[in-house]
């Protein structure tokens, strides 16, 4: 008999938390077989959905469905990425039900008072394979399918791209800045919608995928051609002597000005990071202290964070359709 594990991430106003498995290279959801980490996806390559039939003030349900749709064509966009997404029609069902079908659409929860959205899963714990995913917009917040966006509502397209990027099997991504303010954490910038904290009401600066959600979709779900035209680089990052884990390394391309993250996922304090263009790269290596680190990790975690940031001394030159070679990166504590 199949075993069966449902996972829930929360998609928040200010921050998320996910109780996964990071798996290599990127923060993939991910679960372990015997002793083997397996990233999950759909194996089909085909996600099917449906969506509720319920809208709430200011979105109708066909109006729901038209915001969706955007959101997943800009991940099906993808050209070095092979996954696909099909509208299979209206539904009376909510998210959350475990009847073997994606199911997309509202549900209130005036007690999330933070969680504009959620994402679950159904897995097969034996393969490591997505059987079913449901996204629910939390109903309490005010929401926008407007172009331009509207003020005070947040832009529905924008928080489902990120959602989608969740049901396709990507983690968080740290590629973001923020800053403190009256009512909590404000979203400065950001170089991937996978950051997980939402921009405020009001913009629709989420609704485009960067470097860094490209790299990761397509790692996932390679074209075929994506491992033979992109390189990648590898390394240790070391503190004292001994390995960081949960450092983020960022890797900087010096041609085009686009950044690609990932993180050490050992305590030997190793990382892989793969996706990036041929050529130079700048390699920056900093600690997640100014972030919930159970947003990208499990609570249990030994996530290293008290050292500087640091700048490896050489560009690293990735080569196409290879890997850099294992360099290591000494930060020093703060």
């Amino acid at each position: 008999m199949t075993r069966r594990l449902r996972l829930i991430v929360l998609a928040a106003l200010l921050l998320e938390t996910a109780a996964v498995v990071p798996a290599e290279a990127y923060l993939k959801f991910g679960v372990r077989i015997g002793e083997r980490p397996v990233a999950l996806t759909w194996r089909s390559g085909l996600v099917r959905y449906r969506v509720s039939e319920r809208g709430v003030p200011g979105v109708s349900a066909p109006q729901l469905r038209d915001a969706v749709a955007k959101a997943f064509a800009s991940w099906e966009a993808v050209p070095s990425a092979s996954i696909a997404y099909r509208f299979e029609g209206f539904t009376q069902a909510v998210p959350g039900e475990e009847d073997g079908l994606s199911t997309l659409g509202f549900v209130e929860r005036r007690d999330l008072d933070r969680v504009l959205a959620s994402t679950s899963f159904l897995i097969d714990m034996a393969t490591g394979e997505l059987l079913e995913s449901d996204i629910y917009f939390n109903g309490a917040f005010s929401w926008s399918v407007a172009e331009a966006g509207e003020r005070n509502r947040f832009d529905l397209e924008s928080i489902a791209l990120h959602e989608i990027g969740h049901l396709s099997g990507l983690g968080h991504s740290a590629l973001g800045e923020t800053e403190l303010n009256q009512s909590g954490r404000r979203v400065v910038g950001a170089e991937s919608v996978m950051f997980p904290i939402a921009f405020g009401a009001g913009t629709v600066e989420g609704r485009r995928l960067r470097a860094d959600d490209v790299a990761g979709i397509s790692d996932l779900y390679p074209d075929g051609g994506f491992t033979r035209r992109t390189g990648s680089l590898s390394g240790r990052v070391t503190g004292s002597g001994r390995g960081l884990f949960g450092a983020h390394v960022i890797a900087f391309d010096i041609a085009t000005g686009s950044m690609i993250g990932g993180f050490t996922l050992s305590t030997e304090g190793r990382f892989s990071i793969a996706g990036l263009t041929p050529g130079p790269h700048l390699i920056r290596i900093e600690p997640l202290d100014d972030a919930d680190t159970e947003s990208f990790f499990e609570a249990s975690s030994p996530v290293a964070l008290d050292f500087r940031v640091t700048y490896h001394r050489h560009l690293v030159v990735v080569p196409e359709g290879g890997d850099s070679g294992t360099f290591e990166v000494a930060v020093a504590p703060k």
